[in-house]
């Protein structure tokens, strides 16, 4: 399923310019608009046309492992006629300039362009064939730069209002951390398991650290080996509602997928999937980092997940998605 918006709240942006809230480089605004919206500045017709069903297919495909479906992005169309001042501060801007008389058809990346923290990116070409040809060519550099884009906020924010005492407990552990935001609780400690919650009445936003022994060679992170490890971790330490009941991973209705990333200096083996429970009927959806410890001796697992019966999951899982993206080894002591 996919969908797009063609209106969302002017107010913010309104609330935003006249606020004038400088904080980024040489007194730029802050940026408007909710969380995870992206503006597609681009004549009615191409918008109603292949080039606007093309940019929904990229921008506004379904995100793994939600259900209900949600869109990756919500799009909102504005004519180049209609992009001015209100609109060129908006956390993420997508802009197609098409004319005959480009010389160099390519892709523009840019951040803080007019306002802060901001993504850009403005695809030049000489035709909505060629901008449609340009922009599915780059479609994952292009995704990635808004979900990055999106993750950057919430660890500046998480950065910014930092719960310390979390994140020396988990150092404690494992030799690093993430960045936890205020209102995050350490649930659990174990020594060798840690639970981290977020939570409200209708909403969990949690975070598991936990390690397992190293064999030493590419089966330490295999999928099935991963899964594993989280299954008997999940059993003995995150129970559900009901006596005997417990966490575990989905394997029948939403298999789990695997990919390898390389972020910011740290390798790690990246699970989405959708967690489970046995003996209750409890469930959401997953992401989980796995990396060497600093001797390579054990593995070391992050894990966000999300539990919001009725709720929209999206933004709800790149929040604390974005937590676990944080991580950093404890620095040395100067000497």
């Amino acid at each position: 399923m996919r969908r797009s918006i063609s209106l969302f709240s002017i107010a913010a942006a309104i609330v935003a310019i006249v606020a004038s809230c400088n904080s980024g480089p040489g007194l730029m605004p802050n940026v408007s608009g909710k969380a995870g919206e992206i503006i597609v500045v681009i004549d009615r017709d191409n918008w109603e046309g292949s080039l606007g069903s093309g940019v929904r297919e990229i921008l506004a495909d379904d995100c793994p492992f939600l259900v209900p479906r949600e869109p990756m992005f919500s799009l909102a169309n504005v004519p180049p006629s209609s992009f001015g001042e209100m609109f060129k501060i908006h956390r993420n801007i997508l802009i197609f300039n098409i004319d005959p008389q480009i010389q160099e058809e390519k892709i523009l990346f840019s951040s803080d362009a007019w306002a802060h923290p901001q993504c850009v990116i403005q695809v030049n070409a000489v035709g909505k064939d060629s901008a449609l040809a340009l922009l599915s060519k780059n479609s994952g550099l292009v995704v990635n730069s808004f979900e990055q884009a999106e993750r950057d906020r919430n660890i500046a924010n998480a950065i910014k209002y930092e719960n310390t005492k979390i994140a020396e407990a988990v150092t404690e552990m494992v030799g690093g951390s993430p960045h936890f935001p205020d209102g995050y609780q350490l649930r659990k400690n174990t020594g060798s398991f840690i639970w981290v919650g977020y939570d409200t009445a209708s909403v969990l936003q949690d975070i598991l650290v936990y390690r397992f022994p190293a064999k030493g060679n590419e089966s330490d992170f295999s999928l099935e080996n991963l899964i594993a490890q989280r299954n008997a971790v999940l059993k003995e330490n995150v129970p559900a509602r009901y006596d005997g009941s417990y966490m575990t991973t989905d394997e029948s209705y939403l298999k789990p997928s695997i990919e390898y990333i390389k972020f910011r200096g740290l390798q790690f083996a990246q699970v989405r999937g959708w967690w489970d429970t046995v003996g209750d009927w409890m469930g959401g959806p997953f992401v989980s980092h796995a990396f060497y410890g600093p001797d390579a001796k054990e593995v070391i697992v992050l894990e966000a997940f999300v539990h919001a019966p009725g709720h929209d999951k999206r933004q709800l899982l790149r929040q604390v998605e974005s937590i676990i993206y944080s991580f950093e080894w404890k620095k040395p002591a100067e000497e």
